[in-house]
């Protein structure tokens, strides 16, 4: 989404011993929420996932409330509600403020209207989709050798083959500065022959290369970008 990734998911992912095999991207809408006595001005607290916290961060902050962090958004729904505060407010979904009772104090708070997050789909096995049966995405993980200019190097194939990488992040593993794996995305199949190459010399110039799934892009890719910013997770 537009608040970017969620915290710690890149270090689950290769552990997790399950593959990707498909891709969901989920329009983002969020309300404000809070007990039936409660108003707009009576509101001190307001509390949600630090996603939805910071997908709202404008409003949040322009009406001087206090983010109060919790594990999911359902969650601090059900505990504003258990408690009927009037002083708290939650940012959760439409259904949440349904299933708790709570009221809709106001509509479609997120900074960015039209931010989506992206889902991954987990599954025990992988799938194998046809390489010629529409747009594919494929998703691994990969440690550079400790060579000077290692990365740039590791990533040129991909240039001069002609393949489309969609999303490169760095994270730190074990807390040392000197261990880093990259989380990549890339348009195509490993069966292409360009992507091939790409990957091949990927591996040359890389420790560990992993494929933890390869899956048909979701029709969102295909979306004209909107002005205003779409985002993933």
């Amino acid at each position: 989404s537009n608040a970017g990734r969620v915290a710690d998911i890149h270090h689950l992912l290769p552990e997790s011993g399950l593959h990707i095999v498909a891709e969901h991207f989920q329009k983002v809408d969020h309300q404000l929420l809070a007990p039936p006595e409660a108003t707009l001005e009576t509101i001190r607290t307001v509390h949600s996932h630090v996603q939805a916290l910071s997908q709202c961060r404008r409003f949040v902050r322009a009406a001087g409330l206090k983010p109060v962090v919790h594990a999911d958004t359902a969650g601090a729904a059900a505990e504003v509600a258990g408690r009927g505060d009037p002083t708290e407010a939650a940012i959760a979904s439409r259904l949440a403020g349904e299933i708790y009772g709570l009221q809709i104090l106001k509509s479609d708070i997120q900074d960015a209207p039209h931010n989506v997050t992206r889902f991954l789909v987990m599954a025990a096995d992988p799938i194998h989709p046809d390489p010629d049966d529409g747009p594919v995405v494929t998703t691994f993980v990969f440690r550079v050798r400790s060579v000077p200019a290692a990365l740039y190097k590791a990533l040129g194939g991909f240039a001069t083959n002609g393949v489309n990488l969609t999303k490169l992040e760095s994270y730190i593993l074990d807390g040392r500065f000197t261990v880093a794996q990259f989380y990549a995305d890339i348009e195509g199949h490993p069966d292409h022959r360009m992507v091939r190459l790409a990957l091949e010399e990927l591996s040359f110039f890389s420790r560990e290369v992993r494929i933890l799934g390869v899956y048909p892009a979701h029709p969102f890719r295909r979306t004209p970008a909107d002005p205003e910013g779409q985002g993933e997770g």
